[in-house]
């Protein structure tokens, strides 16, 4: 079995494991790894995850690998608000909801930050597919109940405004009947008021 075998059973999936591997070449020597690493046809992320060189870094790449190297996991926080345009700079650190314990990787290829939060809170995402390949993602109304919720310092609407928030997009794409009813999920206090800001904040600017 050489590269171009590799290559090929392999590149559709874009992100990879070890366990990938062993499915298409049972018996395969790691120490190819190593060799196409070198040769740079390949790079290591974290926890036995590659991914190939050729393949283009953006948005959809990083969220996949999100949602790889620490499983369970769906992309949320800035990275949901900005993929659904309500927050208008750019994400340089790829964040996400865990039921595991709260961990940062930083890699080559990226930075990814994930968040825990009780099995019960562990809901509101969807799968997209992007290049054919799914990805899990946070509801927007679930990304922003994950973000308030994990965010303790936005206690008045002038924290509020330092986000920057699309008001236009939040009134018009957001579900607010959906993300009330989520927000029953979470029973806290803390976010029942700073829903309550964000309304203030969204009423008082004169959008709603």
């Amino acid at each position: 079995m050489n590269y171009l075998e590799f290559r090929e059973a392999l590149l559709p999936f874009q992100v990879f494991s070890t366990r990938d591997i062993k499915k298409n070449f049972p018996g395969f020597d790691s120490k190819r790894l190593v060799e196409w690493q070198r040769k740079r046809h390949i790079q290591k992320i974290v926890n036995k995850w590659y991914v190939f060189n050729e393949v283009t870094v953006n948005d959809q790449l990083l969220y996949r690998i999100s949602n790889c190297i620490y499983q369970p996991s769906y992309v949320s926080l800035e990275s949901a608000l900005a993929y659904y345009h309500l927050i208008p700079e750019a994400v340089y650190t790829q964040k996400a909801i865990t039921t595991k314990k709260t961990i940062a990787y930083r890699t080559h290829i990226g930075t990814f930050d994930f968040r825990n939060v009780k099995p019960i809170l562990f809901f509101g995402y969807t799968i997209q597919h992007k290049d054919r390949l799914p990805i899990l993602i946070a509801e927007m109304e679930k990304a922003v109940l994950d973000f308030l919720y994990l965010n303790s310092s936005l206690r008045s609407i002038e924290d509020i405004e330092s986000l920057r928030l699309n008001r236009a997009e939040l009134i018009n794409s957001l579900d607010w009947a959906k993300l009330e009813k989520y927000q029953l999920a979470f029973e806290s206090r803390a976010v029942d008021k700073r829903v309550k800001i964000l309304k203030s904040y969204l009423k008082n600017a004169d959008i709603i």
